[in-house]
């Protein structure tokens, strides 16, 4: 059994994302229940893509990619309070790269 999931890049992404996020909180003051909030959706983007690949059908494959893009918007949300809403033009770029592999997921896996 083989986890090809680890192979592509939006995966790689996600967890590169994950260190990225995990920086920000090491390096600012940033309020326990944002950090805590931000931990579990950037966790919920990778994790979404993993169980979306295991997914047999193409409806399933879907609602995961799905809710692994809402994922993203809540930690650029979240990111926005910790930055005052001036978030950094990188961890953006990295946003909308991520959100953008998942959009093509998700039209790949249209009915």
């Amino acid at each position: 059994m083989g986890f090809d999931f680890r192979d592509t890049d939006v995966y790689r992404l996600s967890l590169e994302y994950r260190k990225a996020i995990k920086k920000i909180l090491s390096e600012n003051k940033v309020d326990r229940d944002i950090a805590d909030q931000i931990r579990r959706a950037s966790s919920s983007i990778t994790l979404n893509i993993a169980e979306g690949f295991g997914r047999f059908h193409k409806a399933e494959k879907r609602h995961m990619y799905v809710t692994a893009r809402a994922s993203i918007n809540e930690c650029v949300a979240c990111a926005d309070i910790i930055f005052d809403a001036k978030i950094p033009d990188d961890f953006l770029r990295v946003s909308e790269m991520l959100a953008k592999m998942l959009s093509g997921l998700i039209n790949k896996f249209k009915d």
